[in-house]
């Protein structure tokens, strides 16, 4: 699988890019899976539902079934976050994977930046960072620069790099 992140600090866009993209790439014919990173607890289940008791009861993995989706929820019970690459592992094969987070992995990312975030660029010391989607002109930049907003040529610029 081809695999392409969206970076960035807290309030940066990544998320409204993410979504952006996959609208565009997967209306282009293409099939993306993504993978987001959280940074706290999280959860996708409600209390009071059944998946919900049998993780309470102490069940490891819940997946829950119906004619639309399915969804399996696996519970750490303290032990280590899994690194991306077991995750992606779990995925079923598609075009392209779209990664959200995961600033410090290895993989080629685009970051997202906004001037009223306060954050520091990532690009200038993080080789990994192929370009740069921010809501102004940035100079001194040694990566590509989008209009945060542009996500016709965010995703050109993207397949491009990982061959689609």
């Amino acid at each position: 699988m081809r695999l392409f992140g969206v970076a960035g600090w807290k309030n940066a866009g990544k998320t409204g890019l993410m979504e952006r993209l996959v609208t565009e790439i997967t209306g282009r014919g293409l099939s993306v899976s993504t993978v987001k990173h959280a940074h706290h607890a999280f959860d996708v289940d409600h209390a009071g539902r059944d998946s919900h008791r049998h993780r309470q009861a102490g069940a490891t993995e819940v997946l829950v079934a119906s004619g639309h989706r399915w969804a399996l929820m696996h519970e750490l019970r303290n032990r280590a976050e899994p690194p991306l690459e077991l995750l992606l592992d779990k995925l079923s094969p598609v075009d392209l994977v779209l990664i959200e987070g995961y600033k410090r992995e290895r993989h080629p990312k685009i970051e997202a930046w906004r001037q009223a975030a306060g954050h520091a660029l990532i690009a200038p010391e993080d080789p990994t960072i192929r370009a740069v989607a921010s809501d102004m002109v940035l100079p001194d930049l040694t990566v590509p620069r989008f209009d945060l907003d542009d996500t016709g040529a965010i995703a050109d610029f993207i397949l491009a790099e990982v061959g689609l």
